[in-house]
């Protein structure tokens, strides 16, 4: 019989990323391609041509990497940006068209339920209750979560900015202290609400946090001066919020290009890296977490262990 395999698809908003695990969840492909997808989507709500083509791209060279392996479940699903665009739909139908991939649009709620599922495997024990934070390019999720062998959401929050989308609002492709304090402003009355919705505060100190996508990974590279990023390198990794605030200083200073020609930033990221960091600061110092654990597993590593559970459930029954 042949190896069987699951596969899972996160279209995000910046990039979008594969994951293929054999039926015990070891990884046998994974990759992220920067599609961009919601550049030049802020003034008009439309995903613009270009990025609509990137899109395209991109799920062609997966269906090749797909149709190498013998995929028995798969899942793709898209998250902020094609939650928003008003020409989604024309996009997603495109893309089965020429692949046969079906993305599965999913609410914010799905997509913080699926991250949790993902990231929690860091800290899952460690203490009652566990944050998890995960920072996309159109919107960002908070899950508040109990932090057992079956984690459940308790109260969640999809803050509707993300890196790239926050970036182009409040014109932070470099600092600017006005246009910062617009965004920390915004961010925070975003994460108050959270708070109070959530009765968070009774569970101050009993809390691990975890922070998916890009930024905390690199904000790790940068933390600990490794010579470039390397996202596996940083999985896994704890930093401080003392330290993001000093990266946060070492930023201010620095021009786009210069944030290009870093390489734990990279070209891909240096319009974004400013207010994306912005982000988290709020974010964490709002919710008095000291100490974050950086996750590369997030949506798509909820999906495989999904699908992996459900196969075996059915062959048992």
């Amino acid at each position: 019989m042949a190896e069987k395999f699951y596969a899972a698809i996160d279209l995000g908003t910046n990039s979008c990323r594969l994951l293929i695990s054999d039926d015990m969840g070891r990884v046998a492909y994974q990759d992220s391609i920067a599609t961009r997808l919601g550049e030049g989507m802020q003034a008009t709500s439309m995903l613009t041509e270009e990025a609509i083509l990137r899109g395209l791209d991109c799920f062609m060279q997966y269906k090749q990497v797909l149709d190498k392996y013998n995929i028995v479940q798969m899942r793709a699903v898209g998250t902020a940006a094609c939650r928003s665009a008003k020409n989604a739909g024309e996009f997603i139908s495109k893309i089965y068209e020429k692949t046969g991939i079906h993305i599965d649009v999913i609410s914010p709620v799905e997509e913080a339920r699926l991250n949790l599922k993902g990231a929690i495997s860091h800290v899952r024990g460690k203490k009652p209750y566990a944050v998890v934070v995960d920072l996309g390019g159109g919107s960002t999720e908070i899950v508040l979560a109990s932090n057992g062998n079956n984690p459940q959401m308790l109260s969640t929050v999809s803050i509707p900015w993300g890196s790239r989308t926050a970036s182009d609002a409040f014109d932070l492709q470099v600092y600017d202290e006005k246009n910062a304090h617009r965004l920390r402003n915004e961010i925070g009355r975003w994460v108050d609400g959270f708070r109070r919705s959530a009765n968070y505060d009774e569970c101050i100190g009993d809390i691990c946090f975890v922070a998916t996508s890009s930024t905390p990974l690199r904000l790790v590279s940068l933390i600990n001066k490794f010579e470039r990023y390397d996202r596996d390198k940083c999985d896994g990794l704890r930093i401080k919020l003392k330290d993001i605030n000093l990266v946060m200083k070492q930023l201010e200073k620095l021009s786009v290009e210069e944030m290009a020609q870093n390489p734990n930033i990279g070209v891909k990221r240096s319009t974004m890296f400013v207010a994306a960091v912005i982000m988290l600061q709020e974010i964490f110092d709002k919710l008095r977490a000291n100490t974050i654990v950086a996750s590369l597993r997030s949506v798509k590593d909820g999906i495989v262990e999904e699908l992996i559970a459900n196969d075996k459930t059915y062959e048992i029954s």
